[in-house]
């Protein structure tokens, strides 16, 4: 009877252990709420996608924005979802409507990232310093909103959680807008293009991690010229993640007038873009650490189609 006794009393211990693991919290309050962690996070997160339109003003500065955000539901200006979640600044690229990024926007609103959009710097004569202060000025006002009584986003930015990214033009401003803000935490930008002032040069300044995404079929923004200038002059932790026969607007939902073409298709590129980008987003601004293997380890190397360089953090 004590053997059984013994084996019941066992028994027991064990599946209350087994349900404390299960419903203990994985993340302390103050963290961004993410889904279950990512197994594959070129796939739509779990958040629901909700945006709106606004004008954002800090800074000095004022300009027409869309802010795409994990919702409670759906759509329009729907609630934030509960929790505090990291912030990002993306910039279009030259002459490109923010419309342009919307599926890449929405995918990071569904991994729980505040995404704020300038409409800014639109027309044939932008200034890429200019459009940096604009991506500043865009996590200063999420940062301000979070502690601001009936914002919308009060309460919800994880404000120690700010990056910066962008294509083409973007992708060069956002590394301007780095090197000149300290709440910046993590860069990654697409096809990134040389700025005046100098993308590679800010680059170089950055002690940030900075990833860099680029097509190798680009012709408008080639890798050569661009991103691995880039990539030369930052110092770790650094990568440069080149996609086999992607192109410069593959980066986008679609192709307007002056666009090239490469060797695989859209939905491919973007797929391959959403998988790379969001793993390093959630990565190196902390939310999931079980990515690293994503971002700098044998699954990042191993990528198909996907060519892979990397100085890690020393």
């Amino acid at each position: 009877m004590f053997r059984t006794l013994l084996r019941s009393s066992t028994a027991l211990l064990l599946l209350c252990a087994a349900a404390a693991l299960t419903f203990a919290p994985t993340a302390h309050p103050s963290e961004a709420v993410a889904p279950a962690r990512a197994a594959d996070p070129s796939t739509p997160g779990s958040f629901p996608v909700a945006y709106t339109d606004l004008t954002v003003s800090a800074s000095g500065r004022s300009f027409s924005a869309r802010v795409w955000y994990p919702g409670t539901t759906a759509g329009a200006n729907a609630p934030v979802a509960a929790g505090s979640h990291p912030g990002l600044a993306f910039g279009h690229g030259f002459f490109q409507a923010i419309t342009q990024y919307e599926s890449l926007l929405k995918h990071y609103a569904s991994w729980g990232v505040i995404t704020v959009a300038p409409k800014s710097q639109g027309g044939l004569f932008p200034s890429h310093s200019a459009f940096a202060d604009d991506l500043n000025a865009s996590l200063t006002w999420l940062t301000t909103q979070n502690g601001t009584t009936g914002s919308r986003f009060a309460g919800a930015v994880s404000t120690g959680r700010l990056a910066v990214s962008g294509h083409s033009m973007g992708g060069g401003a956002a590394l301007l807008a780095a090197s000149r803000n300290a709440a910046v935490k993590s860069v990654s930008t697409l096809a990134a293009a040389e700025t005046n002032p100098s993308a590679v040069n800010a680059s170089g300044a950055l002690s940030i991690p900075v990833q860099y995404v680029g097509g190798s079929a680009d012709s408008i923004a080639g890798v050569a010229g661009h991103q691995q200038k880039m990539y030369d002059a930052k110092p770790s932790a650094t990568q440069l993640r080149v996609i086999t026969g992607g192109f410069h607007c593959g980066f986008e939902d679609s192709s307007g007038f002056g666009c090239d073409s490469g060797t695989i298709t859209r939905a491919a590129q973007l797929k391959l873009t959403y998988g790379i980008t969001t793993a390093w987003l959630l990565y190196t601004l902390g939310v999931d650490p079980s990515l690293y293997d994503q971002v700098w380890g044998s699954a990042a190397q191993n990528l198909a189609g996907v060519v892979y360089s990397a100085k890690p953090a020393v």
